[in-house]
């Protein structure tokens, strides 16, 4: 990786204020960097030159594929589809069992200079109407997604975010608000492991997830079960209770809670999460979460039923989907109608 003084600032940054000594401070995340001229935050991509805030990894995309929406994972929106995934790199955690640590913890990782048009028109050419910005932390890149996803939305495409939701409020205001759906990853239910193992902030997290829900984005959340960090009974049920929480008490939650297998990477070396774990979770959870799915396993029901009538609605083997049980909503609706008894569900259009 080049030294900083080898960059080429493409865009004036945002968040950042000027402090004595030729320091600057980010306020994008929690961390809050004090950082010096010529040195990076936490996160690898925010830095300082010469006494300002500097972002050289502006438009920097670290990988460019089409994948099925399920990937992400996102079950009830737009299910069946395929959707442009943008990559980045760097991330303003430190997850020593992170999947996708090439590109997370190592902020120089190869990639290509991608205006937001470029964005757009890889988009259109794949026939794609919806763009992730996913695989390392997209949040980090805070001015690209305000660019690129405003402009996204112009062209009718909706933007969907993959993120640790570790992010200061101002900013989550702004980009929350071009955002049309989330996966947001609550890692655990412990503000120590969140400070001292993680590096991030667990109260941060869950504002981050309750804004997305009342700003009217579609919310998925995930947690990656893994075997001496966050996988006590107690624990998960404090998961199970925040999410149980979104609806306000009006009914039994219907955003989808996302329950993956850990496997031994990057510096966690503990043995992979035993699909039973994941499995009596599940079920436990569903007494209070509608719906409640297990992933990187091969057992389990992933499957989608209507909750008025119990008809099958969406089919899933691994990546392939059937969506035979959804009718086309009315005009005006955003969301699927089911063939058997007519009524709206869960699962956005």
């Amino acid at each position: 990786m080049p030294g900083i003084e080898g960059f080429t600032p493409l865009r004036s940054p945002l968040f950042f204020t000027e402090e004595t000594g030729d320091l600057a401070r980010c306020g994008l995340c929690p961390r809050c960097c004090v950082i010096q001229s010529g040195s990076f935050g936490a996160c690898g991509v925010r830095g300082n030159k010469n006494g300002k805030g500097f972002i050289p990894f502006y438009g920097l995309v670290s990988a460019l594929a089409l994948d099925p929406v399920e990937k992400k994972p996102l079950y009830h929106f737009r299910p069946g589809s395929s959707i442009l995934s943008v990559g980045f790199t760097g991330c303003n955690l430190r997850c020593p069992f992170c999947q996708n640590w090439h590109i997370s913890q190592n902020a120089g990782a190869s990639g290509r200079m991608m205006k937001s048009g470029d964005v757009i028109s890889a988009a259109l050419r794949e026939n794609s109407a919806s763009i992730a910005y996913t695989y390392s932390e997209p949040l980090i890149h805070a001015e690209y997604l305000l660019d690129c996803m405003s402009k996204v939305r112009t062209q009718g495409i909706a933007n969907v975010l993959v993120t640790n939701g570790c992010i200061a409020s101002e900013a989550a205001h702004e980009i929350l608000r071009l955002t049309d759906a989330a996966n947001i990853d609550l890692k655990c239910f412990s503000a120590d492991t969140y400070a001292k193992v993680l590096g991030g902030d667990l109260n941060t997290v869950l504002e981050f997830i309750r804004l997305a829900c009342s700003m009217g984005v579609h919310v998925e959340v995930t947690t990656l079960v893994v075997p001496g960090l966050n996988d006590s009974e107690g624990e998960l049920d404090a998961c199970t209770d925040f999410i149980a929480g979104l609806c306000g008490g009006s009914g039994m939650p219907e955003i989808p809670w996302h329950l993956s297998a850990y496997h031994p990477d990057y510096r966690w070396n503990a043995p992979p999460t035993e699909p039973a774990l994941l499995l009596r979770t599940a079920q436990r959870a569903r007494e209070k979460i509608r719906f409640v799915y297990t992933g990187n396993i091969t057992s389990g029901e992933n499957n989608t039923h209507c909750c008025k009538c119990g008809a099958l609605l969406v089919r899933r083997r691994g990546y392939h989907v059937e969506t035979a049980g959804l009718a086309a909503a009315a005009a005006g609706e955003k969301k699927y109608r089911c063939v058997g008894c007519g009524g709206q569900t869960s699962i956005v259009m």
